[in-house]
């Protein structure tokens, strides 16, 4: 018998993963969807074919009509909570699949809660921002049992995502650890092109010259974020991409792991310095690319530009 399909938390990349759940995911069964705030769920259901979905009034409700849940949620508090209340309405016999950025230690506890509890466990961060999980392009990092990663598989690659990168029979921190680990590099990305483009404008080599190379040499996310920076959308925008204390989370995250694997991660910290900045400066609002406002400010120049 098909399994039933849940999902829980429509953030920015929950609600296009939902979407291509319901789109691509081959799906027996309406898809049951729950957010905290009920009216984000029930609006995302409005806008699915009809039919294809069907919104729960809570975790619990959810879980006990499901087979698989589905989890995508800010942070490890969250995520917490979550399983929690899941684990209490019985997760007996149901495979719980999280897609949150959470610390490994968090996935490794949760995974503890779940299969005590007799159901079954797989970590699966993606990385990607939100018009990528809107069209499916994400990259789906999945650990956990073999069986239990397999039976992910048919909503991960072609459905939510573009690709997988498998970590079947690796215990469930290991993605996340890939999850954390990998968010450092579009951290330090960003603050190389805040960098890049403050140099070349006060250098007088000016940001548009720096953006044809950009174009050129690193086509993809570089060229995005650049062009996020140079358009001003990363003070203009109401509505962050990459929030600001999402982002920091993520970099805490990072610089636990490596004190305690005995390094440092010194350009996490001068990052996350920025990124401080640019809470001070737009409050919960701000965004990762934001940090070239904060760069300009070190520079003498307005952050906005």
């Amino acid at each position: 018998m098909a399994p039933q399909v849940a999902w829980i938390g429509l953030g920015n990349m929950g609600r296009g993963m939902c979407k291509n759940l319901v789109e691509k995911g081959q799906l027996d069964k309406p898809l049951i969807i729950f957010n905290r705030t009920e009216k984000r769920a029930t609006d995302l259901s409005k806008s699915l074919p009809s039919g294809k979905s069907t919104v729960a009034s809570s975790i619990e409700e959810l879980v006990s009509e499901s087979d698989i849940v589905f989890t995508c949620v800010g942070d490890d508090e969250a995520i917490n909570s979550t399983i929690d209340v899941a684990v209490k309405a019985g997760v007996k016999g149901k495979l719980l699949v999280d897609c949150s950025t959470v610390h490994p230690e968090t996935s490794e506890g949760l995974a503890k809660k779940v299969t005590e509890a007799g159901g079954e466990f797989v970590a699966c961060p993606v990385f990607g921002a939100p018009a990528m999980a809107d069209n499916g392009q994400l990259v789906c990092v999945l650990a956990g049992p073999k069986e239990s990663v397999e039976k992910v598989k048919p909503y991960t690659k072609g459905v939510i995502g573009r690709a997988n990168v498998d970590f079947g029979g690796q215990a469930v921190g290991k993605a996340t650890t890939l999850k954390i680990i990998g968010n450092t590099f579009i951290l330090n990305m960003v603050e190389t092109l805040s960098e890049g483009h403050v140099l070349a404008e006060k250098s007088g080599l000016g940001t548009e010259n720096l953006h044809q190379f950009i174009e050129t040499m690193f086509p993809g996310p570089y060229t995005a974020y650049s062009t996020r920076m140079l358009s001003g959308d990363y003070h203009k925008r109401e509505e962050p991409l990459f929030a600001i204390d999402l982002a920091r989370k993520d970099a805490r995250h990072a610089q636990a792991l490596a004190k305690a694997a005995g390094t440092r991660l010194k350009d996490v910290e001068v990052a996350d310095a920025h990124l401080a900045q640019v809470k001070a400066h737009k409050g919960e609002s701000g965004d990762i690319a934001a940090i070239y406002g904060a760069v300009r400010q070190e520079a003498g120049l307005p952050f906005e530009n």
